[in-house]
């Protein structure tokens, strides 16, 4: 397959979508054009320019840093239609009106350059309608790309092309949206509101008649169809809020414009109480108010009997919860759907509603029911996709209580499951995801994933219940225990690399981790290339493991956490001195010594959404396993790039970041706070991260790797110290901080800045951690610091004073 290059992008339409979509390119360093009409006051770029420096202000944040919006290029129709024969890819997303999409089509489809692709984000309008609007030579390089809202942070983007769509074009969309982009593609057939819209606004739909049905208030229902049943904390009427009931109500008349044959048809109107919000301006958080709105800091909720706002404070029934967290999806289901309680009624019809739903639609609006779950975890935030829910509880067991209640005019539609459910290879292998593949319901065949070259970079393709793949028993274990497993892939190019996996809860580092590090350096050192250190899933690791402290705590007191703590540096150099390079490969919270364990490797590779600092000071302590001396030691490399810039200037930002416990809100910024360096690489799509990381690590081996030199380095001693406290006696006598967070932030500053000695005094790693060492152990004996630790360990929030 050729390399599709794509050397610049254009946006066309800078509203909400078009905008972030912009801002997602250049994070991942691909020049943009955003295009919009001309104003008709001020600069003609003006709609444009706006739209840019809004997006400074959204959250959550589009851009991976506020700098980036700068580096997007505004453009105006009137002007610099030339601009578009710079672009590889063209990308229209103004608003969805056909008539709007054909008059731009019209305009610009004679500057679009003869080899770019042309594509339209639309979340529902026919790909094979739109296409009318353009010329035949473009027919084949156009194709819809469905965004999902917000864009930096959905990973899911759906594929839909029309029957001139060449094929290979789709091929270097997907390519390019799955690594340059980190998006997770399914490719969707042009049916109305293709995959994921279709299902999921089918779902906001099923819980809002059967909300009525079972007379469930909204909040009630957000608590239930939130977390609690694996899906997107917002639940189900406060998403349409945060989408917009306008826009949810165009998705919604979309489905009911476009299938008048649809055995769902009659549940397709827009349900009144949405209608009565939309027709007096009440769209969601845009406008103030929807179902919810916030007065103060009380959340309100609407009362549709009269109208009017109420406390929003009710909660799930504490039975219903009960039986939510049992683990066995098949006894979860089977006590909804047998209990008397109208909550857990309300949630297995739901349930049992989409079942029927996504089962009688499948072969029309996917190709496979990997597509259908995909769509719904990666555009809806559940954490298993409907059909994964129905095969791990029992596939035949659920299909008979869905059927009986089709028979017994309790489901929402009387049209019967089809029958690949209940016979034949579905009935038969017990789902619809099987190692082989998933259900092609138009071939009857179990279809194996996609073979596109890109797909080689996932060392582990996302997982689905059913697909026989296990990660925690993939490959050759050369070592493993109850904290940590050493090991090696199977897959030729990628087995001369280890890989350590932490097994502890959040990947937290304790004596168990601790030791098995040291063991996988040993081992690296002698039989491999490289070490990875990957945890499968997120975060990369939350720090410090407390919890197994506190025995040695409460047995022995601090003399009995020193030689623990002492080793734990001990690891960190090992990383940072070993004979073979060692690779951090990070996605999620990198945490406390989660930071320090990745910033003492030779090399980090990190997911973009990757948030990275040293938190310590939130139980009362100060980083203590090497995070202040890689600080103190990167500032002074900086400072001898700018010699005449003083010290204390580099110093600040790693002071100020331990001091406040401050966390990158992107790897981007994470390289801008320091913890990441300019040669790390930054990955978009997060099951890429282990192959990138692993590719790395063989680089560096291959170009005859020897680690650094330990060199000592100049620290701003105790007149650094000394300038820093009178910044921090001034916030403490202001207020702004506690005598305790006064203690801490000098703490830092008294070994940031080596100690009681000389200015420009050269001093070792050993030097600064010896410091470490002796500062957390002697706040480990403070009240204050104990008081924050039990409440970290009581409540999972931290406590100030």
């Amino acid at each position: 397959m050729p390399n599709f290059i794509v050397r610049k992008v254009a946006v066309l339409g800078a509203g909400v979508m078009g905008a972030q979509i912009a801002a997602h390119c250049v994070n991942a360093n691909v020049p943009v054009v955003l295009f919009d009409l001309p104003a008709r006051e001020g600069p003609k770029n003006g709609i444009a320019l706006k739209a840019i420096e809004n997006l400074k202000k959204l959250s959550p944040a589009p851009l991976g840093s506020p700098d980036l919006a700068a580096l997007i290029v505004p453009a105006n129709y009137e002007e610099h239609l030339d601009k578009l024969r710079e672009c590889d890819l063209v990308i229209e997303a103004i608003a969805e009106r056909m008539d709007w999409k054909h008059d731009l089509y019209k305009r610009v489809a004679g500057a679009i350059a003869p080899d770019a692709i042309f594509a339209t984000n639309t979340s529902g309008l026919s790909i094979t309608e739109l296409a009318k609007g353009i010329g035949e030579s473009l027919q084949s390089r156009f194709c819809g790309v469905h965004f999902f809202n917000p864009p930096r942070y959905m990973h899911l983007a759906e594929l839909i092309p029309t029957a001139k769509t060449d094929p290979a074009i789709l091929d270097r969309l997907e390519t390019f949206l799955t690594t340059t982009l980190g998006k997770g593609v399914v490719r969707a057939k042009d049916t109305p509101n293709f995959v994921g819209n279709r299902v999921g606004v089918f779902g906001i739909l099923s819980a809002m008649i059967e909300a009525e049905r079972f007379n469930i208030p909204f909040d009630v229902v957000d608590d239930l169809t939130g977390t609690k049943l694996g899906r997107a904390k917002s639940g189900t009427f406060r998403t349409g809020d945060v989408v917009g009931l306008d826009t949810l109500g165009h998705v919604i008349k979309t489905m009911e414009d476009q299938l008048p044959n649809d055995p769902f048809a009659p549940l397709y109107g827009t349900p009144a109480v949405l209608k009565g919000l939309i027709d007096k301006g009440a769209l969601g958080q845009k406008t103030g108010a929807g179902f919810f709105k916030k007065e103060g800091k009380a959340i309100l909720r609407l009362d549709p009997a009269t109208g009017t706002y109420v406390p929003a404070d009710a909660k799930a029934d504490d039975l219903v919860v009960r039986i939510l967290k049992k683990k066995d999806a098949g006894e979860r289901l089977q006590l909804l759907r047998e209990s008397t309680h109208p909550q857990a009624q309300f949630v297995w019809a739901i349930l049992r509603d989409t079942f029927q739903y996504i089962a009688v639609h499948l072969a029309e609006i996917a190709e496979t029911a990997r597509d259908v779950d995909f769509a719904m975890r990666w555009g809806f935030g559940q954490t298993q996709g409907p059909f994964e829910l129905w095969q791990s509880a029992g596939w035949l067991k659920v299909a008979k209580w869905v059927q009986d209640d089709i028979r017994e005019g309790k489901a929402l539609s009387d049209t019967p499951l089809p029958d690949w459910v209940t016979s034949g290879p579905v009935a038969e292998r017990g789902g619809v995801h099987t190692h082989q593949g998933s259900w092609n319901p138009a071939t009857q065949t179990f279809e194996a994933r996609s073979t596109l070259p890109v797909y080689a970079r996932q060392v582990f393709r996302a997982p689905l219940f059913g697909d026989g793949v296990d990660v925690a028993t993939t490959g050759t274990t050369v070592f493993e225990d109850e904290s940590i497993r050493l090991w090696t892939l199977p897959n030729p190019g990628l087995n001369e690399v280890l890989i350590a996996s932490f097994k502890t809860k959040m990947h937290a580092i304790g004596p168990g981790v601790s030791a098995g590090l040291l063991k996988a350096v040993d081992l690296a050192e002698a039989d491999y290339r490289g070490l990875v250190i990957w945890n499968p899933g997120e975060p990369f690791s939350a720090g410090a493991d407390l919890q197994a402290m506190l025995p040695l705590f409460m047995s022995g007191g601090v003399q009995a956490i020193e030689p623990e703590e002492e080793r734990l540096q001990q690891v960190m150099l090992r990383l940072r001195y070993a004979q073979v390079p060692t690779v951090a490969a990070i996605s999620g919270m990198a945490l406390g010594g989660g930071c320090e364990m990745a910033v003492h490797c030779t090399r980090r590779v990190a997911h973009l959404e990757s948030y990275i600092g040293l938190v310590e000071v939130g139980v009362g302590l100060v980083p203590g396993a090497g995070g202040l001396t890689y600080g103190a030691r990167r500032a002074a490399e900086e400072h001898a790039l700018a010699p005449d810039a003083p010290l204390l200037h580099f110093l600040k930002k790693y002071l100020m970041q331990a001091a406040t416990a401050q966390v990158s809100k992107s790897a981007i910024e994470a390289r801008a706070m320091g913890y990441l360096r300019d040669s790390d690489p930054i990955v978009f799509n997060v099951q890429e991260v282990l192959f990138v990381a692993i590719r790395q690590a063989m680089a560096l081996h291959d170009g005859g790797y020897r680690p650094p030199l330990p060199v000592p380095f100049e620290v701003a001693g105790r007149d650094g110290v000394a300038t820093i406290l009178s910044q921090l006696v001034n916030m403490r006598d202001g207020g702004f901080i506690s005598a305790h967070d006064y203690h801490l932030g000098k703490t830092i500053a008294e070994i940031l800045c080596g100690g009681d000695i000389a200015p420009g005094s050269r001093v070792d790693e050993q030097w600064l951690m010896k410091h470490e060492r002796q500062a957390f152990m002697s706040l480990l004996n403070h009240p204050k610091t104990q008081e924050r630790v039990m409440g970290m360990m009581q409540t999972g929030k931290p406590v100030r004073n």
